[in-house]
C-alpha cells in the first residue's frame, strides 16, 4: 500500500493552468500523479486535490478509464480503487519533461500572463 498523499502535493501558489502543456483536462495531470506511487480509493484522491467537486473527479477519472490510462477495480464489499495502467505510467516521463521545461521558464510565463490578460470574448 502507497503512503498517504500529502494533502498539499499541489502548491496553490504553482497553479497547472500556468503551464502551457496540457495532459487531458485541467485535472488529469494531477490524478495522474496521484496514481503514480500506487492505486487510491476515490476519496484518498480528492485529499491533494482539493478544488475539484466529486462529480469532476468522477469524469475525469471515467475520462482517464476510456482513454486506456487508468484502471477502475471493484473489490470485494464494493471497495472501488484506480490504477495507473501501462499507458498511463508511459505518459509519466513526458509530463516530467513537462514540468521541468515549466520550471526552467517559469519567469518568461508569468511576465506573459501578466503582460497580456486575456480579454472576454
Amino acid at each position: 500500500m502507497p503512503e498517504p498523499l500529502d494533502p498539499d502535493m499541489f502548491d496553490p501558489v504553482c497553479p497547472s493552468d500556468l503551464a502551457p502543456i496540457r495532459f487531458g483536462d485541467k485535472w488529469s495531470g494531477m490524478i495522474i500523479r496521484c496514481l503514480e506511487q500506487g492505486p487510491r480509493r476515490f476519496s484518498e484522491l480528492r485529499i491533494p486535490l482539493h478544488g475539484i467537486t466529486a462529480k469532476v473527479l468522477t469524469r475525469s477519472l471515467r475520462t482517464l478509464t476510456r482513454d486506456g490510462l487508468v484502471e477502475r477495480t471493484v473489490h470485494p464489499a464494493q471497495r472501488v480503487e484506480y490504477a495507473l495502467t501501462p499507458l498511463g505510467r508511459s505518459l509519466l516521463e513526458p509530463m516530467n519533461a513537462a514540468c521541468a521545461w515549466t520550471e526552467q521558464h517559469w519567469d518568461e510565463l508569468l511576465d506573459a500572463r501578466e503582460s497580456s490578460p486575456l480579454t472576454p470574448s
